[in-house]
């Protein structure tokens, strides 16, 4: 009963959470919210949670990630490749060096391996507090999907490196070709495992489908099962489950397009995971700030025999630990922005200081953090204690308040009236889509007409009527205003069911449309997504009984 009890406290503490941010009125990041609630269940004293971090691993990470990868914009990601894949790894490891010899000068203590240990488990960013802090701060398009991705695939590189880290403190010693080797390793194969293992399976349920029929439910189970499987078989073979995930989500995204399901089963499964996102997130942040509270008493107990100097040093190594990520992030997008525009091109040559600091204020820690502290060993290798690991644990929770609490003071203000740059007009572009699609179900309209063998009234009015309405659509796109008429169904009162069919079919053909414009990639998956929505309400609409025209 004890666990039943800790998920409905939980479930519950999502729901008030969203309530009192939104009494707020966005004051609050959500986030900071939930943790502090969180805090207050911790206090209770009758409510306490072992998180163990490989079962919250497991649990949370896989649907979240893959749910991100899936939504993830594979054109604009692509298009940002060489930023992500630099912030994802090439800042990882510069932040793991630079912030791991702080810590140790700060702290010296707390030996070296121990240092970078912990600086590890800070170096990644967390794509559901990062998500959640800009929700309600107008953020700058191209920023956004730099964030997002490169939260998505920087847990990969930070896991490997505390793992190093950790296989140093507890052997005393390190090989650097040999850690090369893994993080190759670990990211191609995750990939890789996340990627074929969706294909797989959308295949197999593809091949069963087409000979038993589609069951919204069992599609719907399937696809929250992938992200579990691809995560599972990646730990297995020793790759990274992060990024398999992540993959899986991807690989999804571009399946998704295809239109192989029916539009019911694409609009329940869209309903079920905006649910699991809703919750889990929730989850994840009440969990941390229920941890806070044994963190902060494991600490006081351990604080004589480490030989910590008190907590207001300990605040004072957060303060400087979190005032280090975002200088470190800032010298490194500097950097990048230097490298890639020198000059000359059509971004200034002298950077937006405004825009880069807040990509470093962004780049916030979450519950990810928290576990991969909580995930080193209690022992070394000769049976003593872990150096210093409840010191890791309480900074690792501190930095990931203070980042959320830094991000929520400073990015409004940052981002107020930024000078953004030109980014693509996503309405001409799905402008122009619509009219496509609207032309597309008006040549199947009148293909049908045509092969119809002999036209009745009843059929040519359901006809004209449907073809009226798509040239009424195509009249309002084109001159951007509302040239919709009155429709006269007096005569048609007998041809429900041909003007029925007729609709259908030409959802279908607007459908085809969608799909065969973003296989030519001349629309993107996100836009290509709208429209498929669009087209499966609609003819969810006319195949239930309620669609009666």
């Amino acid at each position: 009963m004890r666990y039943f009890d800790i998920i409905l406290v939980l479930l519950l503490g999502v729901v008030v959470s969203h309530g009192i941010a939104r009494l707020l009125q966005g004051r609050v990041a959500l986030p900071l919210v939930q943790i502090a609630l969180g805090a207050l269940i911790g206090l209770t004293g009758t409510f306490a949670v072992d998180l163990e971090p490989e079962l919250f691993f497991v649990l949370f990470l896989p649907p979240l990630l893959f749910l991100d990868g899936w939504r993830v914009p594979t054109e604009e990601l692509s298009h940002n490749a060489g930023i992500v894949l630099s912030l994802a790894f090439g800042l990882v490891f510069f932040t793991v060096l630079g912030l791991g010899w702080l810590v140790h000068v700060l702290v010296p203590a707390v030996p070296l391996p121990v240092c970078f240990a912990l600086a590890a488990v800070l170096s990644p960013t967390d794509v559901v507090a990062a998500g959640a802090m800009v929700a309600n701060v107008p953020v700058p398009r191209r920023m956004l999907r730099i964030l997002e991705g490169e939260a998505l695939f920087n847990d990969a590189s930070g896991l490997v490196c505390l793992r190093l880290a950790v296989a140093a403190t507890l052997m005393g010693s390190f090989h650097f070709w040999d850690a090369l080797a893994e993080l190759a390793w670990s990211a191609l194969g995750g990939v890789f495992i996340g990627a074929a293992l969706t294909w797989l399976v959308s295949s197999a349920k593809s091949w069963v489908v087409s000979r038993l029929g589609e069951v919204t439910s069992s599609q719907i189970i399937i696809s929250l099962l992938i992200p579990y499987g691809a995560y599972l078989v990646a730990d297995r073979a020793g790759c990274s489950a992060v990024l398999a995930a992540v993959a899986a989500g991807m690989v999804m995204s571009r399946l998704e397009v295809r239109g192989l399901v029916l539009p019911i089963t694409r609009i329940r499964r869209t309903t079920v995971w905006e649910t699991v996102q809703f919750t889990l997130n929730g989850i994840i942040f009440l969990l941390l700030g229920e941890q806070l509270p044994s963190v902060l008493a494991n600490i006081n107990a351990s604080m004589a025999e480490d030989g910590h100097r008190g907590f207001g040093w300990l605040g004072l190594y957060i303060a400087a630990i979190t005032l280090a990520l975002a200088v470190l992030r800032f010298v490194w997008v500097t950097a990048i922005v230097w490298i890639r525009h020198p000059g000359g091109g059509p971004i200034p040559s002298r950077p937006d200081w405004r825009l880069v600091t807040a990509m470093s204020v962004a780049g916030v820690r979450g519950a990810v953090t928290l576990a991969g502290a909580m995930s080193i060993p209690l022992t070394i290798a000769d049976g003593s204690a872990f150096p210093a690991r409840d010191l890791v644990i309480f900074i690792a929770a501190g930095v990931i308040v203070a980042s959320l609490v830094l991000a929520n003071l400073t990015l409004p203000g940052l981002l107020r009236g930024v000078a953004l740059t030109a980014e693509p007009d996503e309405t001409q572009r799905a402008l122009e889509a619509r009219i496509e699609v609207a032309q597309a179900a008006l040549a199947a309209v009148a293909t049908a007409e045509t092969g119809h063998p002999a036209p009745e009234s009843g059929f040519v009015a359901a006809a004209a009527l449907v073809t009226g309405d798509y040239q009424r659509r195509l009249t309002q796109l084109s001159s951007d205003k509302d040239a919709t008429q009155p429709e006269d169904r007096a005569d048609i009162a007998k041809t429900v069911q041909e003007e029925r069919g007729l609709r259908l079919l030409a959802l279908r053909a607007e459908r085809a449309a969608v799909i065969g414009m973003v296989r030519q990639r001349r629309i993107s998956t996100d836009l290509a997504r709208i429209l498929l929505r669009e087209t499966d309400l609609a003819e969810t609409y006319y195949v239930s009984p309620a669609g009666t025209p």
